[in-house]
């Protein structure tokens, strides 16, 4: 299978505004950004993230998916290219299933650490504790001291 050419978003980006004569900052005005957050991006030193893609979709109009999957695209490849990523992978072991052992269970483990422990749980027919506030319907209680008209 061909491999396929990945273009990065930062020249994708520069060509359809070049294309289309629109200039950084008239893109930075319409999309809400600043010209320099677009110049990172075109440039290549910034990345296109959720935010941008849905306000590029909107503008170009397109969909947030196609400048995600391009910007991932991008990383991938590059990634790919990372010769020390490629050395620190090669000496990551596969997992194979029932090849870790589990750790044997501390005392208190499971447990939030800073956290109390939960209270029991309510029984169905315990009366709640405190105010509940009054009944529909009811009148107001006289306050205690307030004298009767």
């Amino acid at each position: 299978m061909p491999k396929l050419i990945v273009q990065s978003p930062a020249e994708f980006l520069s060509s359809m505004l070049e294309k289309h004569g629109i200039p950084v900052a008239q893109l930075a005005k319409d999309i809400c950004l600043s010209q320099s957050a677009v110049r990172l991006i075109t440039s290549g030193k910034g990345k296109i993230s959720v935010s941008v893609a849905f306000r590029l979709s909107k503008y170009f109009n397109t969909v947030p998916e196609y400048w995600l999957k391009m910007q991932m695209a991008w990383e991938l490849e590059e990634a790919a290219r990372d010769k020390d990523l490629a050395e620190i992978i090669k000496k990551i072991p596969k997992f194979e299933k029932g090849s870790v052992k589990k750790a044997p269970a501390k005392a208190g483990a499971g447990k939030k650490p800073g956290r109390p422990p939960k209270a029991p749980a309510a029984k169905a027919d315990a009366k709640p504790k405190g105010k509940t506030g009054p009944k529909p319907g009811a009148k107001p209680a006289a306050k205690a001291g307030a004298k009767k008209a």
